[in-house]
């Protein structure tokens, strides 16, 4: 075969392993992502798989068990497409990388290297030795966007932090004080740009806001998708004198998913909180206020990969200032509001510099995204 012409069939079967390890999103977490598709002999499809967490094969051995039955000895000499370099190592299952020797393939195409310091090109190291030709890095950037979570989690224990800031062209995100009813949102983007921010959500495995956007817009920072997930949307507030009030929106919907961090020796009023089923975590302060960096940390610790960040000036300053942010979606309306209204950032000494934007739009809205920090191993 040409070798253009090869490449080629790389790309197309890659695409339908990542379009199968899409269905992976919000089901196999806090496991990445995957998705395989394993041609037999005659390079014909055999069988294909996604993960899903709870029902613990990875996607190359569901692909398999599905190619055993339909191609039987015609497996022998075939290839497998895979999003992520199969593992080496037994965690709840047994590794995958030896599956596909035991299964006698003659090629892998892997995506992407396992950003997992434990496996990190060990599996790819097993398959060349048992003698299987191996393709790295095809279609590398789609794979890594789908696990940026997983690549982060993975490496520092800690969730990917996604800034998602709403905001007039001059960076306001409110009205000056006093024009805004409190406790009642106020929606600066378009019914299209605001229906864009639940694909998020639904991405994500828990959504951050602060008491004082709780105060302003009693938002239910809820994933209102509808679509499949593994865990509910675990809701975080920062609070750090307990003032969350007990009739708000969050905590009337508590159910095992509403957890706020405090530095307040406030037991009354984190007792009456806990009585409604939110839970409280209080944390010893830094500069009066809630740690972040050890609150990534336990979220981290608790098999958080992605956590959506919907906050405002003063927590999207901080995070921001902390260098905790890994990747922000600003959602841009065209209306100017002037320097009374509610800044989005304030007080920075150094400039943010987004770096290769991509840019969606909402209507007349503008949605701009682009990587801070890659949370993926660079390579040597």
């Amino acid at each position: 075969m040409h070798m253009n012409q090869r490449t080629d069939q790389d790309r197309y079967w890659m695409q339908r392993a990542l379009e199968l390890a899409r269905r992976g999103i919000a089901v196999s977490s806090p496991n990445p992502a995957v998705g395989c598709v394993i041609l037999d002999c005659a390079g014909q499809v055999a069988g294909e798989g996604w993960h899903e967490y709870d029902l613990l094969d990875h996607a190359e051995v569901v692909a398999l068990k599905v190619a055993a039955e339909h191609a039987g000895p015609h497996l022998r000499g075939g290839t497998a497409y895979v999003t992520l370099e199969p593992c080496n190592h037994t965690g709840r299952t047994p590794p995958c990388a030896e599956a596909l020797i035991a299964a006698g393939l003659s090629r892998v195409v892997v995506a992407t290297i396992d950003p997992n310091p434990d496996v990190a090109g060990h599996g790819l190291d097993l398959l060349r030795a048992a003698g299987i030709e191996v393709t790295l890095g095809v279609c590398q950037s789609e794979a890594r966007r789908l696990n940026e979570g997983f690549a982060r989690w993975s490496q520092h224990h800690r969730p990917l932090v996604l800034m998602k800031v709403a905001m007039t062209l001059d960076a306001r995100i409110a009205p000056p004080p006093g024009e805004h009813t409190l406790r009642e949102p106020y929606w600066i983007t378009s019914e299209a740009a605001r229906a864009a921010v639940q694909p998020l959500r639904w991405q994500a495995d828990a959504a951050l806001t602060g008491v004082d956007t709780v105060l302003a817009d009693d938002p239910l920072l809820t994933d209102r998708s509808g679509l499949r997930r593994r865990r509910p949307l675990q809701r975080i507030v920062l609070d750090s004198a307990l003032r969350m009030p007990l009739d708000s929106k969050m905590v009337a919907t508590a159910h095992s998913d509403l957890v706020i961090f405090t530095v307040s020796s406030n037991e009354a009023r984190a007792t009456e909180l806990r009585r409604r089923g939110v839970r409280v975590e209080v944390l010893p302060a830094e500069a009066g206020r809630v740690p972040l960096g050890k609150v990534l940390d336990i979220l981290g610790e608790e098999g958080i990969l992605t956590l959506l960040t919907e906050t405002g000036t003063m927590l999207n300053t901080a995070l921001l200032v902390g260098g905790l942010v890994d990747r922000i979606h600003l959602f841009v309306a065209p209306q100017i509001m002037g320097s009374d209204a509610v800044p989005a950032f304030k007080g920075m000494a150094h400039a943010i510099h987004m770096a290769e934007v991509e840019v969606e739009r909402y209507g007349n809205d503008l949605g701009l995204c682009s990587l801070l920090r890659d949370p993926w191993p660079q390579d040597e």
